[in-house]
């Protein structure tokens, strides 16, 4: 690109600001390029505080200040204009600022958990820190350079090289959600606890639960990896399967969320491996989990009915949160749609929405926009990202499942009742 069309690229993006800013009633309507860098460099420095300030903020001495760093509790970084001093991200002195408040009482520590909040078990499955993602020490987004999702199952599972036999499921007829809730809650009705049975057992059981979900999506049973089934039954194979696959990977487990945490708690009780995986698909299926590529969808259609900037304006007038953008784990972007986006051109209208509203909020796309901008570069069907979810997390949803079934203990938390007093 020449120096011409940067200067013409950057004009067109800052018109487009020009425009954005009029329509929700900023403070001001012109923006030239050294306003927007200065504002953009005051934004970020926000997200982080010097050493004083963290300490100013928590009462706290510089040692305890080093060792909550070096516990994980407060992510630091070098400064960028004096090397020998450190920034500490803001977020993270909020959130124990706020828990200092609320003081240590096991009631508030306990709601506090419940969103985002203070780890509620221990799992050597997955974690979430420097802002990447980890299956088992390893780094997600490494593994989806060459990694299917059988591979990434063994890997949650702990199951080494085990083989898993293929198996052939009678898939009812109906739509794709319908037939993958049917044969799942069709194994629930017959498949035997897991208490009791041996780590063998369950491991190829938990296969069997894998490959039945992904026949359902496929509308039957078939040979392959994973991916190339998915991308075959869509009709995408050539172009689809490796993008399907790292999405796949990508996908494969998230820590404790909420399907997840559904699924281990039905594990808790010694259900079933197929029992656990009901649980977490009927967690996936609400709006503010698995069903969010939908509202990305409807965002998408209307810049396509009103245009772009007045799409936008209107959102975000009424103060509502654009779907697809933004993660509270990953305040620096999320690592999973970088790497999908790596394996595939997004559709033109998904890339210029992409660069207007982090332009305008400063926020990184997430998974779920990467994947609803694969499933119409693809021209997959609407069902399509969230199939593609439920295949790579049942994976995770299993992992899970095995390792409650390993420490015996039910998950039964308490409510803090807040109702009228008994009579």
């Amino acid at each position: 690109m020449g120096g011409n069309d940067v200067i013409e690229t950057i004009g067109h993006e800052l018109k487009l600001l020009e425009t954005l800013a009029l329509r929700i009633g900023l403070r001001t309507a012109r923006i030239n390029l050294e306003q927007y860098n200065q504002y953009m460099s005051e934004w970020a420095m926000q997200d982080w505080l010097t050493a004083q300030e963290a300490m100013a903020r928590l009462g706290l001495k510089p040692q305890t200040l080093y060792a909550y760093v070096s516990r994980g509790l407060i992510e630091a970084r070098g400064d960028g204009e004096d090397s020998r001093r450190s920034l500490y991200r803001a977020e993270d002195v909020a959130r124990l600022e706020h828990r200092k408040a609320r003081g240590r009482r096991p009631a508030a520590i306990a709601e506090d958990a419940i969103a985002y909040g203070e780890p509620v078990l221990s799992s050597a499955i997955t974690t979430i820190e420097r802002g990447g993602l980890w299956y088992r020490g390893q780094d997600a987004t490494r593994l989806t350079e060459s990694a299917k999702l059988e591979d990434v199952a063994r890997l949650l599972w702990d199951c080494g090289t085990q083989r898993f036999p293929p198996l052939a499921t009678i898939v009812p007829p109906g739509e794709p959600l319908a037939r993958v809730f049917a044969v799942i809650a069709a194994r629930t009705a017959t498949d035997r606890p897991m208490v009791g049975r041996t780590k063998k057992a369950l491991y190829l059981e938990a296969a069997a639960v894998l490959d039945t979900l992904v026949d359902a999506i496929a509308s039957g049973p078939g040979e392959g990896p994973i991916h190339a089934r998915l991308a075959r039954a869509w009709g995408c194979e050539a172009e689809g399967a490796e993008p399907i696959r790292r999405a796949l990977v990508l996908l494969a487990d998230h820590e404790l969320n909420a399907s997840t945490f559904a699924a281990r708690v039905t594990a808790s009780t010694g259900a079933s491996l197929a029992a656990c995986a009901l649980a977490g698909l009927a967690a996936l299926s609400g709006p503010l989990h698995g069903g969010v590529a939908p509202r990305v969808l409807a965002l998408m259609r209307e810049i396509g009915r009103d245009g772009l900037e007045t799409a936008i304006a209107a959102r975000l007038e009424t103060g509502a949160k654009l779907p697809g953008f933004g993660h509270p784990l990953y305040p620096d972007g999320d690592p999973r749609a970088r790497a999908l986006f790596a394996a595939f051109e997004p559709p033109t209208a998904y890339a210029q929405a992409q660069a207007a509203i982090g332009a305008l909020t400063g926020e990184e796309p997430n998974i779920d926009f990467a994947l609803s901008a694969l499933a119409a570069r693809l021209g997959l069907p609407e069902t399509a990202p969230f199939q593609i979810f439920a295949a790579a997390r049942c994976t995770g949803w299993l992992a899970h499942a095995l390792e409650q079934n390993e420490t015996g203990r039910l998950i039964r938390p308490r409510a803090r009742y807040v109702g009228p007093a008994p009579a």
